[in-house]
């Protein structure tokens, strides 16, 4: 049983059918099948069931797969430690955010200080991020709201209040703090469904005993303060983003249901984490330590 077998085997399994395996491989097709076959020779029993060109993971293939990927995990994070224990691993970090926007500063920080980290940061959903940490995709991901998985390991670090803004003119303007219920019958302006803010937003709206009635749907935050200078309505703004709006308009507290979020990073537990992407974590949570609420 050869390690480049397992690679392909984990491949096939994952795409369960065999000419686009082979593509992502970058093997011919006939190869590839030649080398699942030897594989399941060696295993003693067929790990797919085949129908014409259909290919499916039956109930021995998935036993296996399950095996498979800790075997391949446990040679990753062995290179990972031999390599940071010979000062080789120079930095890499993979890191998933939902938005890139909020951590630009840290992000920019840490670079500053760190030149040699070779740091790659994509975005993605939360159900993308705890996929990609199980498959050792990503090092690291940051989310809210917390990850609740007993395989994965996570530090809150930031904790901001959700505030509610209103153009200048409005009947709650001269006011600093407000129950939310009593926007009830207020235009919202809010981000779109699939935002998990949104999600977030819809949710203390629930709580407070409404539907919000939404006149207009953006896709970031930076567009809602457009249309608060309009007057088309009021919004939800995190607090951490106040700053980096230049718009008119004034910010209420909401005193009840509670309305904050909570940030995490996350790694998967029992997993090496390089001493490169252990700084970063701690770097974040050491950044944003004084500035929760």
């Amino acid at each position: 049983m050869e390690f480049l077998q397992l690679q392909y085997f984990r491949k096939v399994a994952e795409l369960e059918h065999m000419t686009k395996a082979a593509e992502e491989l970058h093997i011919a097709q006939p190869a590839l099948s030649k080398t699942i076959s030897r594989l399941e020779e060696d295993v003693g029993v067929p790990l797919f069931d085949r129908k014409g060109r259909q290919i499916r993971l039956n109930a021995y293939g998935k036993a296996f797969l399950r095996k498979v990927d800790t075997a391949l995990q446990a040679l990753e994070d062995g290179r990972k430690e031999v390599q940071d224990m010979a000062g080789l691993e120079r930095g890499r970090i993979f890191v998933a955010t939902t938005t890139h926007k909020c951590f630009s500063d840290a992000i920019g920080d840490f670079i500053a200080r760190h030149p040699g980290a070779r740091l790659h940061i994509s975005q993605a959903s939360e159900t993308e991020k705890i996929g990609k940490l199980r498959k050792g995709e990503l090092d690291l991901c940051i989310t809210f709201p917390p990850i609740r998985q007993p395989d994965i390991e996570g530090i809150p670090f930031l904790t901001e209040r959700i505030l509610l803004a209103v153009p200048h003119g409005h009947p709650f303007a001269g006011r600093s703090s407000i129950r939310l219920a009593e926007a009830a019958a207020e235009p919202f302006i809010c981000l779109k469904s699939e935002n998990p803010f949104r999600t977030m937003t819809d949710d203390f709206c629930r709580q407070a005993g409404f539907a919000p009635n939404i006149v207009c749907e953006v896709d970031e935050h930076s567009a809602v303060g457009h249309f608060l200078r309009a007057g088309i309505g009021i919004a939800f703004l995190p607090e951490t983003l106040l700053e980096k709006f230049d718009a008119p308009f004034h910010v209420l507290e909401i005193v009840e249901p509670e309305c904050i979020r909570t940030y995490q990073i996350a790694w998967m537990r029992n997993r090496y984490l390089s001493a490169a992407a252990c700084e970063f974590r701690d770097f974040i949570v050491r950044r944003f330590a004084s500035i929760s609420i």
